[in-house]
């Protein structure tokens, strides 16, 4: 009797953990041009990295539909990377479809345009919030989530084998985007070989500070584009061919993003001082990178609909206008070994990489 009533304890609690695969599971999820990240452990522990518009919940309820899929009952723990409509908008909704565990984020500072939403999201936190610095970690049960950027500051060392970095010399600088973007929380995710770097909405001021004089990260296995692959005032060549990413994974909307041109992002080169000159078109600075494999996009960009500025289209989740958009998400299965595997939730294409 005694037995039957411990396995029925044992079956009870297995009921309630997500489904595991034995492997990390990575979700990236299409909310039009904000950002949401849901990434699973081998171990079951979930962690979501930011939540998307407002917008009649459509984003909330699509994170949820990622969630069920992965299998999970709740959500252990989301990072608010920074307080812009686009990013920590759908939260409110979500905290009601599904249980949350701990929240993270940057701190009070925040620009007063967006002290509401701040405000808001307090409400949400309250009583389970965690303000991280660079060089905390966030739990994950057999991943390894270390905080690279939040409030402004930076890692004060490299990690992941980086170091000095010779790309610097004449690289071009710009001025920094300031406010909000610039205390975005990035992160650094771990499991084995693979390694993710996420910095969200960090722009290409930060970008030159994480790479000069010295390379903070090393090399990675994929990267999630800043500023959703909007490399006016993102993607520093100095930076990305120092981070050298196997894989891409473009977060953009159809008209946010990449193919964007932002007249606003000045140059900090003084006049008849002459920089390296690099390639213009976001789509091919990622794909000529010397050790990328794959750029993978959320969203074809119909700011810059040239097929030649955007990946192969079996790669792209979503093709279309906002207004008719399904919201496909793209995943990454990545096992011990270091082999993954992405895939378009729109049409099931896949491939398979080894990470190096």
């Amino acid at each position: 009797m005694l037995l039957i009533w411990v396995l029925a304890l044992v079956l009870g609690a297995a009921e309630t953990l997500p489904a595991q695969s034995g492997n990390l599971e990575i979700y990236w999820i299409d909310v039009e041009g904000g950002a949401a990240t849901l990434t699973v452990a081998p171990s079951g522990e979930s962690l979501l990295v930011d939540t998307g518009y407002e917008v009649g919940d459509r984003d909330a309820k699509r994170i949820y539909d990622a969630a069920q899929d992965a299998g999970l009952s709740r959500i252990d723990s989301v990072v608010t990377s920074h307080f812009h409509g686009d990013h920590v908008g759908g939260l409110a909704a979500l905290a009601k479809m599904i249980p949350i565990g701990r929240y993270f984020d940057h701190g009070d500072t925040v620009d007063e345009r967006d002290r509401e939403r701040y405000e808001g999201y307090k409400v949400v936190a309250a009583g389970k919030r965690t303000i991280v610095r660079p060089g905390n970690r966030i739990p994950m049960g057999g991943v390894q989530a270390l905080v690279v950027a939040s409030d402004g500051k930076l890692l004060e060392s490299s990690v992941n084998g980086g170091g000095p970095n010779a790309l610097c010399t004449n690289a071009e600088r710009k001025a920094s985007a300031g406010g909000e973007n610039q205390r975005t929380v990035g992160l650094l995710l771990t499991y084995g070989k693979f390694t993710l770097l996420n910095l969200i909405d960090l722009d290409w001021e930060r970008d030159m500070a994480m790479a000069c004089p010295n390379n903070l990260f090393g090399r990675v296995t994929m990267y999630q584009t800043s500023r959703h692959g909007g490399f006016d005032g993102a993607g520093a060549p100095a930076f990305l061919e120092a981070i050298q990413p196997q894989v891409v994974v473009v977060n953009n909307g159809p008209r946010k993003g990449l193919g964007a041109v932002d007249n606003r992002v000045r140059s900090l080169t003084p006049p008849g001082v002459e920089t390296t000159p690099y390639e213009r078109v976001a789509y091919l600075r990622l794909s000529k990178l010397p050790r990328t494999e794959g750029v993978w996009q959320i969203h074809r960009s119909l700011l810059d609909p040239d097929p030649s500025h955007n990946t192969a289209e079996n790669m792209i989740a979503n093709l279309g206008e906002t207004e008719n958009c399904e919201g496909h998400w793209i995943k990454a299965s990545v096992g011990q070994s270091g082999e993954f595997t992405v895939t378009n939730g729109r049409n099931g294409f896949s491939k398979t990489y080894a990470a190096r």
